[in-house]
């Protein structure tokens, strides 16, 4: 049990990693209208996109070597929420469900896992 936290950050590193360079360096995907839609409306905002990429490949590099663990998981929220939402009305489909709920209950498990952390924000 001790090397949960330490198999979890790193998980969820390489999915950030991962995901954000291909999503940097792959062509277009047919994942349906509304999916293809928003992708291309984020693609030519000309900033939006690779910011996104950047954020996600940066934060997965700090999650794998364990730099600033707290400012990753801040950083990937919006971002893990938005992969939800995004495969829950725009893209449905077994497959990026899954690894949306997964990157969901990893972020949440290192943020539970790291909350004396986040215990100054969450003051009154």
């Amino acid at each position: 049990m001790r090397h949960l936290p330490l198999a979890a950050r790193v998980l969820l590193g390489l999915i950030f990693v991962f995901f954000g360079v291909v999503g940097a360096l792959a062509p277009e995907t047919d994942m349906g209208e509304d999916a293809d839609a928003f992708i291309a409306a984020l693609k030519d905002t000309g900033y939006v996109w690779p910011m996104v990429k950047v954020t996600e490949v940066t934060s997965g590099l700090l999650l794998i070597t364990g730099l600033f663990v707290p400012l990753a998981l801040v950083l990937l929220a919006p971002v893990a929420l938005n992969i939800l939402l995004f495969h829950t009305f725009l893209s449905p489909s077994p497959g990026g469900l899954s690894v949306a709920v997964l990157v969901l209950a990893l972020g949440a498990y290192l943020a539970h896992h790291h909350r004396l952390s986040f215990a100054p924000i969450l003051r009154r």
